[in-house]
C-alpha cells in the first residue's frame, strides 16, 4: 500500500510537470494543443522516471541504463497512448485540450502506467 501510494504522489508530481509545460507551450508559446500535449507527456514521463528510481521503488542500484531501457519501452507505450486518446478527444470530439489531457491521464496512469512500471521497469525492487 505505501508503494501504490507513493507511485501516486510521483504521478501527480509528473502530472503536474506535464501540464505545466502544456498550458505554458499552448497557452502563452501558442503552439498546437496536440503538439503542447505531447511535449508535456516527455517533461512527465522523464520526472516520473527519476521519482521511481530514486524515490518510489528505491532502485538506484540497478542498472539505469536497464532500469531506461526498460521504462523506455513502457514509455513509448505511453506517449503513443496519450498521443492517440489526445487526438482521439481534442480532434474527433472538439473537447477542450485540458479536459482531454485530464481524462487521458487519468485513463492511461490507471489502466497501463502503474502495472507496467511495478512489474517490469522496476521489478527487481519488488523482491525486498
Amino acid at each position: 500500500m505505501k508503494t501504490f501510494i507513493k507511485v501516486n504522489a510521483a504521478s501527480l508530481s509528473a502530472s503536474c510537470c506535464d501540464y505545466l509545460v502544456t498550458i505554458i507551450l499552448v497557452n502563452f508559446i501558442k503552439i498546437d494543443p496536440l503538439a503542447g500535449g505531447i511535449s508535456g507527456t516527455v517533461a512527465g514521463g522523464i520526472v516520473s522516471f527519476l521519482m521511481g528510481r530514486y524515490w518510489v521503488f528505491k532502485d538506484n542500484k540497478a542498472a539505469i541504463s536497464l532500469q531506461g531501457k526498460r521504462y523506455l519501452i513502457v514509455w513509448v507505450g505511453n506517449l503513443m497512448l496519450n498521443s492517440f486518446l489526445l487526438y482521439f478527444f481534442i480532434k474527433i470530439f472538439k473537447i477542450q485540450y485540458l479536459i482531454a489531457k485530464i481524462i487521458t491521464s487519468i485513463l492511461v496512469a490507471m489502466l497501463y502506467n502503474y502495472h507496467l512500471q511495478k512489474r517490469y521497469v522496476f521489478k527487481t525492487s519488488n523482491k525486498k
